[in-house]
């Protein structure tokens, strides 16, 4: 019928008529795009609505592994130009809240955060993390709970949820620092020396560059590896560690190998036996070297000889006990191999600087005093 009555007309208004009819054709079809555009986006949107991200901090928290954690929910959103994720950081009181370096962060007081449903709610604590539980941080770490968020945790904030007894007979993890101290307190928690640990609604983290990797499997989780893959190169995060990896893998040395074989065997043996102390020619025995070897090894890299270093990390584990649990000075004392609490008390002021009785009511004092690494008893 069209062409029929085009050739009729003259060739000037044939050629104007179906520029019209073309050109008004490519307006409806752009339109009808336009839209299908629109009812796709808020399909995709109804499927996947924003994550809502709550972060509450304490004084002292650990400003890189906070950072490190938001930063994948940043990239996400940035990368697609959607607005995958939204988090407020919040504290009991609001207001700046002062990091363990001495930086601050801008937050909301726990009260006066909206009524939006909260889908993920982490707690980022670092020192002294039982001082930091309070009844209305307990509140709504609970009520959140029974709404069905994820609760998790960075760092040591594991310990606020166990407070809260929100990881009763679940799977978590702490900073290896801080492993022994959550086994005596939380019996009824199954700690794991992993980077992270995902259990159900319950994650958490040990903190540290693994803030990133945890983040990142968040957001694999949720959107899938492309968008997870996309983010992690973004920020130059170049593997993802998955829940697997350990916090101390065997053998690791990130700056490269730059301890003899022969020592890292010996400290190995001594950290396998703090309760039970071995004589330091039975170490050398089992690492294989000679007693003036083993001195001259520890001399050049360790600067203490053995006996002093073995004693020293024996003290590191005893001070954890103290400042973090309410264990009885004299089960500390056994625990870290010393049978006389004298010489214990003696030796463990004589490394510290004050008495672990002092010790225990003062808490941490500081940083140069501080133990570190924290050596744990060995599994079972």
């Amino acid at each position: 019928m069209l062409l029929t009555t085009f050739v009729s007309l003259p060739t000037q208004l044939v050629t104007d008529t179906l520029y019209l009819i073309l050109h008004d054709r490519h307006k409806l079809l752009s339109v009808t795009l336009r839209s299908c555009k629109r009812v796709h986006q808020d399909m995709i949107e109804t499927i996947q609505p924003t994550t809502r991200l709550i972060i509450i901090v304490a004084p002292s928290f650990n400003m890189s592994a906070t950072m490190g954690f938001i930063d994948p929910f940043r990239a996400a959103n940035y990368l697609d130009g959607r607005t995958y994720f939204k988090w407020q950081i919040a504290s009991e009181s609001g207001g700046l809240c002062v990091s363990s370096n001495g930086t601050g962060v801008d937050t909301q007081a726990l009260s006066e955060l909206s009524a939006e449903q909260v889908d993920i709610a982490i707690v980022s604590t670092s020192w002294n993390p039982e001082k930091h539980m309070t009844e209305r941080l307990g509140s709504a770490l609970r009520k959140w709970a029974r709404s069905g968020a994820t609760l998790g945790a960075l760092d040591t904030g594991a310990f606020v949820l166990a407070q809260a007894g929100l990881l009763k007979g679940r799977r978590a993890t702490v900073h290896y620092e801080h492993i022994d101290a959550f086994q005596e307190l939380y019996p009824d928690t199954e700690v794991v020396e992993n980077l992270y640990a995902l259990d159900g609604n319950r994650v958490t983290c040990c903190g540290g560059g693994a803030a990133v990797d945890f983040a990142l499997q968040i957001v694999q989780g949720i959107h899938g590896s492309a968008l997870a893959n996309a983010a992690a190169r973004y920020i130059f995060h170049d593997r993802l560690r998955g829940p697997a990896a350990m916090q101390q893998p065997e053998g690791s040395e990130p700056l490269g190998t730059l301890v003899p074989t022969t020592l890292k065997t010996a400290i190995q043996v001594m950290e396998a036996h703090l309760e039970d102390p071995l004589p330091i020619p039975e170490i050398c025995e089992q690492a294989g070297i000679s007693h003036r070897q083993l001195d001259r090894l520890f001399s050049t890299y360790i600067k203490k000889t053995p006996a002093l270093y073995y004693r020293d990390i024996r003290l590191d584990r005893a001070r954890g006990l103290v400042t973090q649990t309410e264990m009885p000075i004299a089960q500390v004392a056994m625990a870290s191999g010393f049978t006389n609490q004298v010489h214990f008390s003696r030796s463990y002021k004589d490394r510290f600087g004050l008495p672990p009785s002092q010790d225990r009511i003062e808490g941490r004092v500081p940083f140069e005093y501080r133990a570190w690494p924290m050596h744990r008893k060995p599994k079972a």
